[in-house]
């Protein structure tokens, strides 16, 4: 069950913050966590993740026993854009697009651990 956002408008680096807090957990969970981050992201990948699950029922999957099992952020289109400097030069603005990859996978009992405690060490380290 996967589900693709091309061109979105917002730099990799910053929607890749958002993807590495639902990366492993169940779809509640995921539900959870997306609906209390206030980054802009986060509403985008709410709704994509509510695709992959309109996307599992239509294989006749149950989405409670399904968990995040990839979730990629790669960069998409760069729209450039000239800008007046100053002493009359121009230069160039990059607004770099995004495409967003979920798959969602059954039996998240069996899968959950392992990125579960990737995670936890991460945050352990930043601490």
């Amino acid at each position: 069950m996967k589900a693709i956002l091309t061109n979105y408008h917002q730099s990799p680096r910053k929607v890749r913050l958002v993807a590495d807090l639902i990366r492993g957990k169940t779809v509640p969970q995921a539900r959870v966590a997306l609906s209390f981050l206030m980054q802009k992201s986060s509403e985008a990948f709410r709704k994509l993740l509510e695709s992959a699950v309109a996307n599992s029922r239509n294989s006749g999957v149950s989405p409670e026993g399904l968990f995040v099992k990839l979730v990629s952020v790669d960069k998409g289109q760069v729209l450039r854009r000239a800008r007046p400097f100053g002493r009359g030069r121009s230069g160039t603005l990059r607004k770099t697009h995004s495409i967003l990859r979920i798959e969602l996978a059954p039996s998240a009992k069996a899968k959950e651990g392992k990125p579960a405690r990737k995670l936890a060490k991460k945050l352990e380290a930043r601490s």
